[in-house]
């Protein structure tokens, strides 16, 4: 994918580059960036899916896609990660007021992901991209809740990098190391107990 940041005034991509490290740095609780040194202007992010809600446990890659004319324009904004939500379309992408009309050019990359991740615990159905996912929300909130959960399960529990996945292979593996040995300790208990009757 080829860059467009030849396109953006350089004192708006120091900007944004300042923002990203101060997000770095400093991240909001379930908000994890993730830095692109060759173009700032492809934010990515992960969201921790907030407790309470359907999406509990998931952690949803997103991308921010700024255009030439940011920040007098907003960004468009996409789910990378699978989800079933009203205001998310099939595609990824994200409809919040946020990244339409109530767009202003000081607001930043931290609140654009705050409202994005507020979007996970108050959907929006009346502007439902989702129209399935919006009728259900009002209509049938556990049928809505059930399907958001299990593409969670699907989607977001995913490994996001061959590092977390040896981690969770491992922890997996010691999971089964523990429950085999308490197994076999109970078979040796049982076989005492066996032993003392006779």
């Amino acid at each position: 994918m080829s860059s467009n940041i030849e396109s953006f005034n350089q004192s708006v991509i120091r900007k944004v580059a300042q923002e990203i490290a101060s997000l770095i740095s400093d991240p909001p609780e379930g908000i994890t960036v993730i830095p692109n040194e060759e173009n700032v202007t492809d934010i990515q992010a992960t969201i921790a899916g907030p407790s309470g809600t359907p999406y509990e446990g998931g952690v949803f890659r997103i991308k921010l896609a700024l255009g030439k004319d940011f920040p007098a324009a907003p960004p468009k904004g996409f789910f990378l990660t699978k989800i079933f939500h009203p205001n998310v379309a099939r595609n990824g992408e994200i409809c919040v007021n946020t990244l339409k009309k109530d767009w202003k050019s000081e607001l930043g990359i931290k609140h654009l992901l705050l409202t994005i991740k507020c979007l996970l615990i108050v959907p929006n159905p009346e502007s439902a991209l989702n129209e399935e996912a919006g009728r259900l929300l009002l209509e049938h909130y556990e049928d809505y809740s059930k399907r958001a959960r299990m593409m969670t399960e699907i989607h977001a529990l995913q490994r996001s990098s061959d590092n977390d996945a040896s981690c969770s292979d491992a922890a997996s593996s010691l999971a089964k190391k523990k429950l085999l040995d308490k197994k076999t300790e109970k078979k040796k208990a049982d076989r005492k107990k066996n032993l003392k009757r006779l």
